[in-house]
């Protein structure tokens, strides 16, 4: 019998629940074996619900838990380092929740986890076949000399009570959803940004970032522009500009697990995009295809191409936009 990743949860977030946990369920190199709270009641619901083994009171006794392979981490941001640390001392390895920190500074201290121990932020969009597709378009030149990316993600939430409108835990929209614009740039171009500049309007009450707009110099003529908000219209879109061709995600970050996907290629002529080559990419659960890679990587049967220096380098990049809302002007990564 091929051997399955035990995998526990920290915490029952409604990401978990709704998405993550089931999408682990159906991975085929996994099993979701025990879940905790610091709400027994709480464990032992989603537990029953999800057809979970075992449920716990309390975190640290589920990674006192030897039958544990692998911990999925999807607590408020403040607590992503600190309970990543602690689960690969405890010899677990850890899919944690993006944003990896608040901080690039806290990152940093990702860099005691216990060696040997695997540790990925949870970017799913990385393992859709549609994203994959897009940079194998990119690369094979059809597109011609990349010239500019274009990204919007919003949604529209005024919960006080909502860890995303909590500031001093790590909310705001930059770090929710901004996060994947940047993502977007650096697996797209391949390579890092040198300098950012942003403007930021923040919630008055809840002193969150609420709307943001971000320009990206990735040097080599490159840009990457994006608008994130936590409070407009539900919305989201990746477009890339390339010397020949400009190139489509039509749903790119939430995905639909059970419909297929599209990409477009289009010329520009005519411009209203009716001649665009569509591609379409069959239905997929990206946090399932996250899963089954990252239990591989476990089992030794494949590498991961992210790791802790991935999100560290991803948290230099937040980090420059935030001094950027402060200075008001340019801030080069990692400065």
């Amino acid at each position: 019998m091929t051997r399955k990743i035990r995998w526990g949860i920290l915490s029952t977030a409604n990401i978990g629940l709704g998405k993550v946990i089931p999408a682990i369920q159906k991975s085929p190199s996994s099993e979701v074996v025990a879940i905790a709270s610091r709400d027994r009641a709480r464990a032992e619901a989603a537990a029953n619900k999800l057809g979970i083994p075992r449920a716990f009171g309390s975190y640290e006794a589920l990674l006192a838990d030897p039958d544990i392979d692998a911990i999925y981490n999807p607590l408020p941001n403040h607590l992503h380092v600190p309970l990543t640390i602690a689960a690969t001392r405890a010899g677990k390895h850890v899919l944690c929740e993006k944003p990896i920190a608040i901080t690039a500074a806290e990152a940093e201290g990702l860099r005691d986890c216990a060696p040997g121990k695997i540790v990925l932020e949870a970017f799913m969009i990385r393992f859709h076949p549609q994203w994959q597709r897009a940079r194998e378009i990119i690369r094979s030149g059809e597109l011609g000399e990349i010239r500019a990316i274009n990204a919007v993600f919003t949604y529209h939430n005024t919960d006080p009570a909502n860890v995303r409108n909590m500031a001093d835990i790590g909310g705001g929209g930059l770090l929710d959803i901004g996060c994947y614009p940047v993502t977007t740039g650096r697996f797209l171009f391949e390579s890092e940004p040198e300098r950012v500049v942003a403007l930021v309007e923040r919630d008055p009450a809840f002193g969150t970032d609420r709307l943001a707009s971000v320009l990206m110099d990735f040097g080599q003529g490159r840009q990457l522009s994006f608008t994130c908000s936590t409070q407009a219209a539900g919305h989201q879109r990746v477009q890339v500009l390339g010397s020949k061709a400009k190139l489509d995600i039509v749903i790119p970050y939430n995905a639909p697990p059970d419909e297929r996907t599209a990409i477009t290629i289009d010329t520009g002529a005519p411009f209203d995009g009716s001649l665009a080559r569509r591609e379409i990419l069959p239905a997929c659960d990206q946090y399932t295809e996250q899963a089954e890679a990252f239990a591989q990587a476990v089992l030794g049967h494949k590498r991961l191409d992210w790791g802790i220096e991935d999100a560290i380098a991803s948290m230099k990049v937040l980090d420059a936009i935030f001094a950027s809302e402060k200075t008001g002007g340019w801030v080069r990564v990692g400065a």
